[in-house]
């Protein structure tokens, strides 16, 4: 009787922890208004990628904003085949940044008439 009353006991605890425990938060990443943005100092780096290619890491005040690993706007994973490729879209990005174009999204027009595609 003694092990079914502490049985049924660690199941009531057991069922109300359940209960009260919270769901985490979940963490939401927005981009920033574009007059913040416009106001920051930004800089890159290009950086080698996998199969020899490369990307780009854009910077805001020092800190990473964005880590761009493959083409964008251009479906797969591979990086751009040329160093100066990368260099040029890194450029455009930062460029839409400062005007306020928040997200800074590259359209594959964009790229084309970079001579990236």
């Amino acid at each position: 009787m003694k092990l079914l009353m502490m049985t049924v006991l660690i199941f009531m605890v057991l069922i109300s922890n359940a209960q009260t425990t919270k769901e985490p938060t979940k963490e939401v990443h927005k981009f920033p208004d574009s007059e913040t943005s416009k106001n920051s100092g930004y800089s890159y780096t290009i950086i080698s990628a996998a199969n020899n290619t490369w990307c780009y890491d854009i910077y805001k005040d020092n800190k990473i904003f964005i880590h761009q690993p493959s083409i964008p706007a251009i479906m797969g994973n591979d990086g751009f085949k040329k160093k100066s490729d990368a260099d040029k879209v890194a450029k455009l990005v930062i460029n839409k940044i400062k005007k306020g174009e928040m997200p800074p999204s590259v359209t594959e027009k964009e790229l084309r008439e970079l001579r990236v595609l």
